[in-house]
């Protein structure tokens, strides 16, 4: 046994842990407790529109000045014809655009898509870091993690849905962990 684990376990040993319903700090010696807490899963909100299912929508914050700021989530195609993301809206920015993130000759390119994207029946496909995402452009302002910010998508025959992005921190995933 480790020479620094040794004496914090006889603390603990010696320490007393209270009964189901005991208040602890009525113990002459309670036990320490050390409560580790994964990253608290928010509930993912999801939206609905004709066949289509939105999940979890989110963006990244933005560093301080910046104009530009993605956006992530998963789209469900639950009907028997495909439809189309065409484009949305997004709180404080000036335009919304579809992207799309590839690699061509080990350089990652990314580029519009024009014509929107496609939602097979049955399929659903994942807005994620380094491929799909959308593109919040002209921002008036950024967007800070913990912000819950407004837009909307628009779909060929789902029409116009209403959903809230939750702002995940700069540089990482949208806060829903999965460990």
């Amino acid at each position: 046994m480790s020479r620094l684990l040794a004496p914090l376990l006889a603390v603990a040993c010696a320490a007393a842990t209270p009964a189901a319903g005991q208040n602890p700090h009525a113990l002459k010696a309670p036990a320490p407790v050390l409560r580790l807490a994964a990253d608290e899963a928010r509930p993912e909100k999801t939206y609905k529109a004709g066949d289509i299912v939105v999940a979890a929508p989110w963006l990244r914050a933005t560093p301080r000045g910046a104009r530009v700021a993605g956006g992530y989530m998963t789209i469900t195609n639950n009907g028997g014809v495909a439809d189309r993301l065409t484009g949305g809206t997004l709180a404080q920015a000036g335009r919304f655009e579809l992207h799309e993130m590839t690699m061509v000759d080990n350089v990652m390119r990314m580029r519009p898509l024009a014509q929107g994207l496609e939602i097979k029946p049955g399929a659903t496909v994942k807005l994620a870091p380094g491929g799909y995402h959308i593109m919040g452009l002209d921002l008036a302002s950024g967007y800070t993690q913990g912000q819950t910010i407004k837009g909307t998508l628009v779909f060929e025959k789902a029409g116009t849905v209403a959903i809230e992005y939750t702002v995940g921190p700069i540089g990482g995933g949208s806060g829903h962990s999965r460990h």
